[in-house]
């Protein structure tokens, strides 16, 4: 037969891991939201300094050398934050399910009996 203290106490506890998972997703998304921001002022940046050393440039050998150089460290730099930044997606999933996972268990070895 079922308690009305046990009913209380899992109302109790649903809302704790909602409030926790709650608060996993605000704090994680203002995490990728500054990544983002980090990566869009540094590209800025880069492009400045890149136009800036290609309109100094005096022969087209010297202007492809300019871009090519500029094209590879763009590349890198995407690759490189996406990857942080897919990793942030990646710990957010993690963390706003955890304290989920403590009331699914509680659950699962009733469903298996």
């Amino acid at each position: 037969m079922i308690k009305v203290e046990d009913l209380q106490q899992y109302g109790k506890e649903h809302l704790e891991s909602v409030v926790a998972s709650a608060t996993t997703v605000q704090n994680g998304v203002q995490a990728i939201a500054v990544a983002y921001g980090d990566y869009a002022k540094k590209s800025f940046e880069d492009t400045k300094s890149f136009v800036e050393k290609l309109s100094g440039v005096k022969s087209l050998d010297k202007a492809l050398e300019v871009q090519t150089e500029y094209m590879k460290s763009a590349y890198e730099a995407f690759v490189a934050e996406s990857q942080k930044i897919a990793g942030l997606y990646t710990d957010l999933a993690k963390q706003t399910f955890k304290p989920l996972e403590s009331m699914v268990a509680k659950f699962t070895p009733a469903a298996a009996a």
